[in-house]
Parts: C-alpha cells; structure tokens; sequence
C-alpha cells in the first residue's frame, strides 16, 4: 500500500509538471450573449438582452438578466439574436433512399435495397397486394448521415434544425426531427418519428417497378392509399380479436407496411394547384388522418384559402419557385397560366397568412445560403412581413409538428439553438456570424459554396470572453 501511494504521488506530480489534459480547466457550460437584439418569435422582441446558454438549453432571457460567473461571453453589440431557423421537409443528412419498387409485400417481404446496391429490378407490381414503392417503415432517424455537406451548409445559411424525411416512394417512410450538428446520428435526433410522407407521383419514386404496372396514374396512386388504409383498419381489426381470446385463433401475420403506417403521427400529402388543395382535404377526410400539405405553389389563389379555412389542417410552402427554364427555346411561347403562375407563386405565404392559415416554409432543394435568402425575400417583396418570414422558419414548423415545447423560439427552459446575425435576417447584406445548436457555437463557412467551418468550438470564438 505505501508503495501504491508513493507512485500516485509521483503520478501526479509527474502530470502536473507536464500539464496534462487531465488536469485542465474543465470545460465551460454556460455561454452569455449580452447586448444584443434578441428576436423571441413567441413575444416581443428586446431591443439589448442577454440569453444565457446551459448545459444545452437557454436558461435565461431578457433585458435584465444576470450574466453567470462562469460563462464565456458573446459581446452583442450590433447583433441580433434569433431561434434557430427550421427546414419544415428536407432531406439534409439523408443516406441514400431505398429503391423505388417491391417495397412491401404482405408480412413484410421483399424489402427494398438500398438504391447503390447492385439487385436486379423489381418486377412491375400488378395490383396493391404487391405494397407497390412502399417503405413506410423506414424511420429518416435510422438514415442520418452526419457528415453530409449540406447540413455544413444549412448551418451557414442560419438552419439549426431541420424536419427529414425519406422522400423516395408512394409511402415514403416517416419524418424525424433533427439538429444539424452531432458526430453520430444519434446526438442529432429529436424526435425520431413525426410523419408519414406520401406521394402522388413518378417524381417522389412511385410507379411501382421502373414505372410500369401498378399504380400506373394518379387514381392508380389514390386508389392504393385507400386501399392500403382499408388494410390498416383490418389489420387492427384482427390483431385486437387476438390479443382479446388467441386460444384456437391463428395469429394475424406481421405486416411492417402497415405496421409503419399506423406508427405515424400524421401524414404529408403533396397539393400545388387549388384543385389538388380540395382533392387532398377531401381525401384527407375520407383517411381520418390528421394531416400536412405540402408544396402550395397556388397558395395565392383564394379557391386555394377558401378550401383550406376552418379545415385546420397546416400547409409547407415550397421555396423553390417557379422560374423558366434555363435551356428554354426562345421561340416557345409561354402559357398565360405559367407566367401568372411564376409572377404571383412567391405571394402565396402572404395570401395564406392573410387568410389565417397556419403554413412554414421549406427549402425543397435549395442548400445554397444565397439561394435560400433570395427565395425568402421574393416571398417578402410580395408581401410577406419579415417577422412572418422570420416565424414561418422557426416557430411554425415547431408548432405544426409538436416540438413547440422544446423548440422554435427563445425561452427558458427550451433548447439552445439560435442564430446570431450581423444586421437583419434575409437582407442582402446580413451575414450570419455563429450559430448555436445544443448551446455548442458554429461558424459559417466562409462562403455558402464551401470552404472550411461549421465545426463546434470549445475556446472562445471572436467577440467571446471569459
């Protein structure tokens, strides 16, 4: 024992002379920016405030808050403070989606490869026994992929969270809310499951087979939801009789299909023109599922508004407007419903807040910082306020899929993700300085195309102190 004690004492004493990590200033839990404007979203703005940052979540608020002891400073003069913003449907830090065809299958059967592997084809599907393009099972969650560039370059447009789902299928599997920053998936994920994420179309990977067989239009498409929430109800149906008396009953066969579907919270639902806003209310209804649109290109017309009021059922609005195509002939005369179309699309989030619809906003596609602030400013040169732009990407998406508790605005007690800016947000001018995601800073990269950043930092940054 005496010799035991004698080599610790030469441990450490070896250690402190060498400096060694292990007995190094821990590191710091709290982070205070002070003097800054701070924009809430769910209240007021301060015109200088003080937010104060621990252990992950903002612990304090306001124009006389109390800086810890212990806290690194931010020095706000000449910044503002905002929640951090919120993709509402994005595909940020998604793996590879599975392939398109042969999804399903009764009990679960034949799932889908991933799209790199090398399978043969599936063959067409003939009817919806065959679960056509259908993976509702697959959880975005499951698919994270941290290190997937454009969540460095979301973070450089000011988006600390993002809404993720597998886009590839008629039933394309469920939506997870994430943070945009995290060495593995799971420091990312904050809900694993908010949504089933559905699709109408060859482009989000329906069709079944390559594009052949069942379903091969858009009643083809309709029929098989129906049908496939017609198998749901059955489904538990049976289940409940078994669980209820098993003795002398053969037990119902596991379906993951629509064992994912009924695992979902709510479904998305693809409308951009008025007459797809009024087919998909009805379906919608018809479904009995608490339900998401998304896209909303013809969110202006007031046929598209009119439908939508008191059906409280909340809208996406795409960012990626119509614009002409780049390797268009010069001698093709454009439709008047296609000018229209492109001249008033960027007035929809306007029309809808104007008619008292709930609606967010969403990148669909658009990685680019400058790409997503010029979308955002066609939206408010066509009448859309700046603070509901600035709420449509941060507190909305929060509260249309049930994170507002935790997320989506700038109060005691919710997660610390803020974007701090250098002017306001979604003027030309405005340069995102740092964002916070779980209380860790992260600074933009140098320009919205690439170069180094993004990466969360422990010392003080520029304008911080202890």
């Amino acid at each position: 024992m005496k010799n035991l004690a004698r080599l610790t004492t030469i441990s450490i004493a070896a250690l402190a002379l060498c400096g060694a990590p292990a007995f190094a200033q821990p590191e710091p839990t709290s982070i205070a920016i002070r003097n800054a404007k701070i924009v809430t979203v769910s209240g007021a703005a301060i015109a200088k405030g003080t937010v104060v940052m621990r252990n992950g979540l903002i612990e304090a608020v306001g124009d006389n808050v109390a800086v810890p002891a212990d806290a690194l400073i931010v020095e706000g003069d000449g910044l503002t403070v905002y929640p951090g913003l919120v993709d509402g449907l994005s595909t940020w830090g998604m793996a590879s989606a599975a392939a398109a065809g042969g999804g399903g299958g009764r009990g679960g059967r034949g799932a889908a490869a991933p799209a790199a592997a090398a399978t043969p084809a599936a063959p067409p599907s003939r009817g919806p026994e065959d679960r056509p393009s259908t993976t509702s099972w697959l959880k975005a969650a499951d698919e994270i992929q941290p290190g997937d560039r454009r969540i460095e370059l979301a973070r450089s447009a000011g988006f600390t969270s993002a809404v993720v789902f597998p886009t590839r299928g008629i039933f394309a599997g469920q939506g997870s809310v994430i943070n945009l920053a995290g060495e593995r998936a799971a420091d990312m994920v904050l809900v694993p499951s908010v949504g089933q994420y559905i699709s109408v179309s060859r482009g989000g990977g329906g069709g079944g087979g390559g594009g052949q067989g069942f379903p091969g239009s858009l009643m083809g498409y309709i029929a098989y939801i129906r049908q496939i929430y017609l198998d749901v109800d059955y489904y538990k149906m049976i289940k409940a009789e078994y669980e209820k008396n098993p003795r002398g009953m053969k037990r119902p066969e596991y379906d993951r299909a629509l064992e994912g579907v009924m695992e979902s919270k709510r479904i998305l639902l693809p409308a951009n023109r008025w007459v797809e806003v009024e087919r998909m209310l009805n379906f919608s209804a018809e479904l009995k599922q608490p339900t998401i649109l998304y896209g909303m290109r013809e969110g202006f017309d007031s046929r598209s508004t009119d439908h939508l009021k008191g059906k409280n059922t909340p809208v996406l609005v795409s960012l990626r407007w119509p614009e002409a195509q780049r390797d268009r002939d010069p001698d093709d005369e454009e439709t008047l419903r296609t000018l229209e179309l492109r001249a008033k699309a960027p007035g929809s989030p306007a029309a809808l807040k104007k008619a008292g619809i709930p609606f967010a906003l969403y990148t669909d596609g658009l990685d680019q910082a400058r790409d997503i602030q010029r979308a955002v400013k066609k939206a408010m040169d066509s009448g859309l306020a700046r603070e509901d732009a600035v709420r449509a990407l941060t507190l909305s998406p929060a509260e249309i899929f049930g994170v507002a508790d935790r997320m989506g605005s700038i109060e005691k007690g919710k997660i610390a993700n803020l974007t701090v800016t250098r002017g306001d947000l979604f003027d030309e001018r405005t340069r995102v300085e740092m964002v916070f995601i779980d209380g860790k800073k992260h600074t933009p990269a140098p320009d919205a195309a690439g170069g180094r950043g993004g990466a969360a930092t422990t010392e003080p940054p520029q304008g911080m102190r202890r």
